[in-house]
């Protein structure tokens, strides 16, 4: 029996399909890579070596705090001396806060230019409680009234410092904060002038 023709489309679309069938057997791409729950929305996955270098900069870092913190420690150091180094020459910039500002210098330049009888206290003191521990009733007795003396003298001086310095503050310094001004010069008084700190920038008797 003769075999019936195909038609020619028929052949063309068969063909057709068989070129067709190992394109849609073909992989689509490449294997989509798993989001890192850590990378930021919106933005690719970083690869291996992103991973890599993220990790290592994050060791970096916690290297870096510890070279920051010892930074610190050495920069404390180096402010601590110029403050030093401040209270022996007067240098304004690096002094601390409590002698810092017009008012305070001349509150510490007015204690430094007269003699005040508070700077012998711990001089004086010394010298009366060695005596009032000697078993000699007239040197007991020549302490007990030395120490009240010192002690008068100490308070009426005082009085007289805080007056003066009082009146030249509101006189030169009007707009500037001067609370504590008077008891800051009070203190000074108490140190003999080669151990106050700041040094004495003035000389006794100096016009201020």
């Amino acid at each position: 029996m003769r075999p019936y023709p195909l038609p020619l489309g028929f052949v063309f679309r068969s063909r057709a399909k068989e070129e067709k069938a190992p394109a849609d057997k073909a992989p689509m791409g490449p294997t989509k890579q798993p989001r890192d729950p850590q990378a930021p929305k919106g933005r690719p996955t970083p690869k291996r070596n992103a991973s890599q270098t993220q990790r290592r900069s994050v060791t970096n870092t916690q290297m870096t705090r510890k070279e920051a913190g010892k930074r610190q420690r050495d920069a404390r150091r180096a402010d601590m001396a110029k403050q030093r180094e401040a209270l022996a020459n007067g240098d304004e910039r690096y002094l601390p806060v409590r002698d810092k500002g017009p008012v305070r210098k001349f509150a510490r330049n007015f204690v430094d230019s007269r003699f005040c009888v508070a700077q012998w206290f711990l001089p004086m003191a010394v010298i009366i409680l060695v005596a009032s521990m000697m078993r000699v009733a007239s040197l007991q007795n020549f302490a007990l009234l030395a120490w009240l003396v010192v002690i008068l003298l100490i308070v009426i001086d005082s009085i007289l410092i805080a007056v003066r310095l009082k009146r030249q503050l509101v006189e030169r310094y009007p707009n500037e904060p001067r609370r504590g001004a008077v008891m800051y010069a009070l203190m000074r008084t108490l140190q003999m002038p080669r151990l106050r700190l700041p040094k004495p920038q003035v000389k006794r008797g100096e016009r201020i």
